[in-house]
């Protein structure tokens, strides 16, 4: 029997005979094949296939045959129903009857959409808000709107704010794509305690297994060196103490932020920029009494003169 799906072809032949065999996927025709005895096990498949460049509106024209992308960030993924103003094809106004019946429309489509909508709406609503504020790429958007369906599907959302499920799904994208944003940026963007987001990022490693590598400290010394306009110089020569303390294995266990403003701050001092450790502090959101004592293992170990 022929079957029509959507997304889910991981399908095989239910002959005990083929089940051994492979089933082969016609792009062309939509369709996917038992190798075996080349029934059809699926048709009417989506093409996923990217557009091709068009560079003119008449291009544009030509090679559109598709929407706007899907996308996880959108509370129904891009695939909403939108009922049009009331106007017909030629840009005539409908007569009242059929506005009535449209107005009716909307006001039923409105009121059918589930709860689990509404709420979806509203959390990536907040998570597009807090991307603009953080500077988070598209890329890391996504994941962390995967991230936050499986919490809800979990059920994780029970006895939770959105807002900390939200913020907690941000950062553990930031971490998988080694996006440099700490837990202090994310409770500042979303206005949500640190102690709660920090709860809340435990349990959603937990229930859903998540693996989330730990960050690259040169992208700390990349972002606060930038942010504080130091020399290349500086810059380069604190990517050097950092690669030597990773030598000398003194990095285990520290804060990556700390660590990296530490080996900025003796580059700083190697170079003769004349910054503070409380600059330091203000621009990491690290203590200046934790810049000190890393600064000094650093320069004890690797015997920096200072």
């Amino acid at each position: 029997m022929v079957v029509n799906y959507s997304n889910d072809y991981d399908v095989k032949c239910q002959l005990d005979t083929c089940k051994t065999y492979p089933a082969i996927t016609d792009s062309e025709r939509g369709e996917i094949v038992c190798g075996s005895c080349g029934i059809i096990l699926v048709q009417n498949m989506s093409d996923s296939s990217h557009e091709n460049n068009g560079y003119s509106s008449e291009d544009f024209m030509k090679m559109a045959r598709t929407g706007p992308a899907t996308s996880l960030t959108m509370n129904d993924r891009g695939l909403s129903t939108v009922i049009g103003t009331n106007k017909d094809s030629t840009g005539k106004a409908v007569s009242g009857k059929t506005k009535y019946e449209f107005n009716r429309l909307r006001m039923w489509d409105q009121r059918s959409k589930s709860r689990q909508t509404a709420t979806l709406s509203k959390a990536f609503t907040l998570m597009n808000a807090m991307k603009t504020k953080l500077g988070i790429p598209n890329n890391v958007v996504e994941t962390a709107a995967y991230i936050y369906r499986k919490a809800v599907n979990a059920k994780l959302t029970r006895g939770r704010t959105t807002v900390s499920l939200v913020s907690a799904s941000l950062y553990a994208a930031c971490r998988e794509h080694n996006i440099p944003r700490t837990l202090d940026d994310m409770a500042d963007a979303g206005n949500v305690e640190r102690r709660i987001l920090s709860r809340d990022l435990r349990t959603m490693i937990k229930k859903l297994e998540l693996h989330l590598n730990q960050y690259d400290i040169t992208s700390f010394i990349s972002k606060i060196s930038n942010n504080m306009n130091l020399k290349e110089k500086t810059k380069r020569d604190a990517f050097e103490i950092l690669k030597r303390c990773e030598e000398e294995q003194i990095t285990g266990g520290k804060h990556p932020v700390g660590q990296a403003a530490a080996s900025l701050y003796i580059a700083c001092i190697m170079n003769g920029e004349k910054i503070s450790q409380k600059k330091f502090s203000v621009e990491s959101g690290i203590s200046d009494v934790t810049i000190r004592n890393r600064a000094g293992l650093i320069t004890k170990t690797l015997k920096i003169m200072q």
